[in-house]
């Protein structure tokens, strides 16, 4: 199963509205690979604080889409359902770059690849297009830990 509807993406994740930011996974490759997709909509509870004139997606949101895609890729490839024992938390971000703005009506397609994995922390390069237009790109850090340590 490389494709995963809404519904199997919560039992990884612990979002919820109007936390969960990606809808669909297309692409599923084991320790390799994701592609999640966000469909923006106007009805996102940030547009009518950012900004009203203008609705614009905020790019710390894009770059959370990027890591919730990050964590279901480990979660998944781990096979650790969430079941509230444990947090994937993200830990770190380098050269996040925004290129495009996103807005209503379109649809973020977020790729991430897993690099290294050390002492529980993973490596993850991501980025987010709309069409063949780059949105933004960054490396994430994320780690795994057990909730209460």
């Amino acid at each position: 199963m490389s494709e995963m509807t809404i519904e199997q993406i919560k039992e990884y994740l612990p979002h919820r509205y109007p936390f969960l930011l990606i809808d669909r996974v297309v692409e599923f490759e084991k320790d390799k690979r994701i592609v999640a997709i966000k469909c923006v909509t106007v009805n996102e509870p940030f547009f009518p604080g950012h900004f009203p004139h203008l609705h614009v997606m905020p790019g710390v949101l894009i770059v959370e889409a990027m890591a919730q895609a990050a964590a279901v890729l480990s979660l998944r490839s781990l096979g650790q359902k969430n079941d509230a024992k444990w947090v994937y938390y993200f830990v770190g971000i380098d050269g996040a770059r925004f290129k495009r703005p996103v807005t209503p009506g379109d649809q973020l397609r977020i790729e991430v690849a897993q690099g290294i994995v050390k002492r529980g922390i993973a490596k993850y390069t991501a980025v987010a297009r709309v069409g063949d237009q780059v949105a933004a790109e960054a490396e994430l850090l994320c780690a795994l830990r057990k909730i209460g340590e």
